[in-house]
């Protein structure tokens, strides 16, 4: 299987764990063969890294088709968009020799708006729950889809668009926001007219990128493109089917590729999921696998398992099968990339949970409920490891024995394809199966 083949019709890329999985770089190898990417969920709480020749480079609201000059790029419907951070991302990318122009990007007028309250609010939540906080980036992101639901406290970006009924909204929105702020968390109140002044002004910058996205996805694939949809996040931090509520805000599986981008299913023929070659998650929340110890502290100085965004550290786990294959089915997954193998390297074995015990008695699927994966037990099957520096390996057939049966292991527990194995940061360091 190539990464041309996968594009045969279009192909979603998406996490299969709680994010973090190294995305930008499958997207980023598959974008050579693309003709259009598009990011449908999340905001600027995601990042994702590439590295070209040995240079890191991050997007955070940015699809990664933007470090291929030759395609379009598309932040749809779906996500929550900063104009602070899109700016600040744009300059700092085209700076690197990046072109990022009204061209190749394309912002969908649907997309709603982070806005200063937002980032007050979700602070101000998280400091008041204090140990109880979910652990959020604190940018905004869960208080902007909720106002999202509610409507009539929303901006999105066609609003930018127009400077009176912005005006009018904004002042409407920041008397109501005040009155909630002082009132339940003491906070001193957000000035109106300065919060117009600067967002008019973003309203002026994005204006000739804006575009009906969902239209240009359909007449794109209507003519034949080759079509990426680009995830953020991950599977088990959905809204609704991750485990909630230690999730992000937005439907980040697959089920979110269509109202996230608007168009109809029949638009995606391949599902690629992707995860790494064991666990991690950031933030608050059950994690069966969880490695508090040397072999934790190894896989994350190992695999420099820091966020992108926050540069905290993540979590440690050992592989969840279980876990990997609730979010597979529920994606409709139809082939994985496993990374960062590499950073197993050194380790005299490897586990593999293969199910679960709760209360005594053995449990072999994934129920993404808070209190029931707070209590179970993993099951583990043990593998050997190995010692090899996979780095310079560039075909499948150079991995060692013991590094190729246990990815062959990881595919029978999940039962879908592997089809792609990384062993570096870099591009060049992708093996095809």
């Amino acid at each position: 299987m190539s990464a041309s083949s996968l594009l045969d019709g279009n192909a979603c890329v998406f996490g299969l764990q709680w994010g973090d999985e190294g995305k930008g770089k499958i997207v980023d190898f598959m974008a050579e063969q693309a003709d259009v990417i598009a990011r449908y969920c999340g905001g600027a709480n995601a990042g994702h890294s590439v590295v070209i020749n040995g240079v890191k480079h991050s997007t955070h609201l940015l699809p990664v088709g933007i470090f291929r000059p030759h395609t379009i790029n598309v932040i749809g419907n779906g996500v929550v968009l900063d104009p602070e951070k899109l700016f600040d991302e744009i300059s700092v990318n085209s700076a690197k020799g990046f072109a990022i122009t009204p061209t190749n990007l394309k912002i969908s007028y649907k997309a709603h708006v982070v806005m200063p309250w937002h980032k007050q609010e979700d602070a101000a939540r998280e400091a008041a729950a204090g140990a109880d906080g979910i652990g959020t980036t604190k940018r905004g992101i869960g208080p902007t889809y909720a106002d999202k639901m509610h409507r009539t406290s929303a901006i999105r970006v066609a609003d930018l668009l127009r400077e009176d009924t912005l005006k009018e909204r904004i002042h409407r929105i920041v008397a109501d926001k005040n009155k909630v702020f002082a009132s339940l968390y003491g906070e001193k109140p957000l000035d109106a007219a300065a919060i117009y002044k600067q967002y008019a002004d973003y309203g002026k910058r994005i204006a000739a990128f804006v575009d009906d996205t969902g239209h240009l996805l359909i007449q794109s694939w209507k003519a034949g493109k080759r079509i990426l949809f680009e995830g953020a996040h991950a599977a088990l931090l959905d809204v609704d089917h991750g485990t909630y509520p230690y999730v992000t805000s937005s439907n980040c599986s697959t089920l979110g590729l269509f109202t996230g981008s608007g168009v109809p299913p029949q638009t995606v023929k391949n599902y690629i999921g992707i995860m790494k070659a064991y666990s991690t998650r950031v933030g608050g929340g059950p994690f069966p696998t969880e490695q508090e110890n040397d072999t934790g502290h190894y896989i994350r100085e190992r695999g420099n398992e820091y966020g992108t965004t926050t540069r905290r550290p993540r979590r440690i786990g050992w592989f969840d099968a279980c876990a990997v294959k609730y979010s597979s089915d529920l994606c409709g997954t139809t082939t994985i990339a496993v990374m960062l193998l590499d950073v197993l390297s050194g380790l005299d074995e490897l586990k593999i949970c293969t199910g679960y015990t709760l209360r005594g008695q053995k449990m072999d699927y994934f129920r993404a409920d808070m209190d029931t994966l707070a209590e179970v037990e993993p099951i583990y099957e043990t593998l050997p490891g190995w010692k090899a520096n996979l780095s310079d390996c560039r075909t499948y057939s150079d991995l060692p024995e013991e590094a190729k049966a246990y990815v062959t292991r990881l595919e029978q527990l999940i039962g879908v394809p592997i089809s792609m194995v990384s062993v570096g940061p870099d591009r060049t360091a992708t093996l095809m199966r």
